[in-house]
């Protein structure tokens, strides 16, 4: 008996949809356990993520509560108690944390005169790639001045030419130690035009102004302390 063209349709119809279930069904016994797996490790990893990234704030917490205990320390006068934390928290994965113990760690080396600990400490800190620029300049700025009465003129100079500048937050400190610098170095017109700059910058901190203008003085370049000029009247 022939098929209508309506009967015909219907039947390739039902052909085509069984074709189909049957290709589902091979697909799920061919790929779906793996299918499965992939999602239970997805899943997994997900949770995993959820999880480290708690830890990490739980433990970025306790660092930084660390942190502030032992510098509470340091300004009660208690170094030997400020030290443990520190020394543990110089070793944490977190370079904010890692670099404020370490100079921590320098500072209280310096404040026991033990200049060359100190100095190591803080070179560690200055040539830490992975720490933030302002944390290495900073540490390049106290590293110099542990070192200075062993440096050569000309290595103060060079080493910290990039921050005597105008404008580099570490001006102040690092321009004094230039100046003086050239004043050993017989050059006394490059010391008294530095220190002339320093004293006249409004950004640098007051008691390094006012050292830098009698210094300008004393070296026969006219400067003026603006200190108590700039203070509200």
């Amino acid at each position: 008996m022939a098929l209508t063209p309506q009967n015909n349709e219907a039947f390739l119809r039902e052909v085509d949809e069984e074709l189909r279930r049957d290709q589902i069904g091979n697909f799920w016994r061919r790929y779906g356990k793996w299918l499965a797996v992939l999602l239970v490790v997805g899943l997994a990893a997900f949770g995993a993520w959820l999880w480290w990234q708690n830890d990490q704030r739980q433990k970025a917490g306790l660092e930084g509560e660390q942190l502030d205990t032992a510098l509470a320390q340091l300004t009660q006068n208690q170094p030997d108690a400020a030290a443990p934390a520190l020394e543990a928290l110089a070793k944490s994965e977190r370079p904010g944390y890692r670099a404020a113990a370490k100079l921590a760690l320098a500072d209280m080396a310096m404040a026991k005169q033990d200049l060359s600990a100190a100095a190591a400490g803080f070179r560690a800190v200055s040539e830490d790639q992975t720490l933030a620029k302002p944390y290495r300049d900073l540490a390049l700025v106290r590293q110099t001045a542990a070192e200075f009465d062993r440096l050569e003129p000309a290595v103060v100079i060079e080493r910290l030419a990039p921050l005597a500048k105008p404008g580099n937050p570490w001006f102040g400190s690092a321009g004094e130690m230039v100046a003086i610098a050239h004043m050993r170095a017989n050059q006394p017109k490059q010391a008294g035009e530095l220190f002339a700059r320093i004293g006249n910058d409004q950004a640098v901190p007051p008691t390094i102004r006012s050292r830098a203008v009698q210094m300008a003085g004393l070296l026969g370049v006219d400067a003026v302390d603006q200190t108590n000029e700039s203070a509200p009247k």
